[in-house]
């Protein structure tokens, strides 16, 4: 992300408060964060979110050039074939760390170049760490949030 603070405007309010404005008040917020009229038909949440986030913009910088590419270079890619794969399967960089919260437990697990590393003990698959936390047979990329449930395709968070 960019530190710079490029962009000059009012300085960000407090973002829980967006929370319980009403569509109306978040309308007449809008022209103070963007250059253009908010769109028509959008549903409150929607439109608390897109202002949060260009206060957050604003404040903290945006996207880097190197994500914005990356950005771009996706929507072309499903403007030329919409039914394009897209998703890639995630590269799990030693030093990740998965954090999952399971019966109100908090459970980490860190990536290491051969295996998992759960509570002091390596394990070779997600698979079994899942497994010994549930008692139960689950997908490991599952369990840790990395495989989504519906397509069974992996989600990716690209060297953004």
């Amino acid at each position: 992300m960019e530190k710079s603070r490029a962009l000059a405007g009012p300085p960000p309010p407090d973002l829980t408060a967006l929370a319980q404005l009403t569509p109306e008040k978040l309308r007449a917020l809008w022209p103070q964060w963007f250059d253009r009229p908010p769109p028509a038909n959008i549903h409150r949440e929607l439109l608390a979110r897109s202002l949060a986030y260009r206060m957050q913009e604003r404040a903290y910088g945006g996207l880097c050039t190197t994500t914005c590419k990356k950005l771009r270079a996706l929507a072309a890619t499903l403007k030329d074939n919409p039914a394009s794969d897209i998703v890639k399967t995630p590269r799990l960089t030693p030093g990740t760390r998965f954090i999952r919260e399971w019966q109100g437990e908090m459970h980490h697990v860190t990536v290491e170049k051969a295996g998992f590393l759960y509570r002091g003990k390596r394990y070779q698959s997600l698979s079994e760490i899942a497994r010994r936390i549930t008692g139960t047979r689950w997908s490991g990329p599952r369990f840790f949030g990395i495989k989504t449930p519906a397509t069974g395709k992996a989600r990716t968070r690209d060297d953004a």
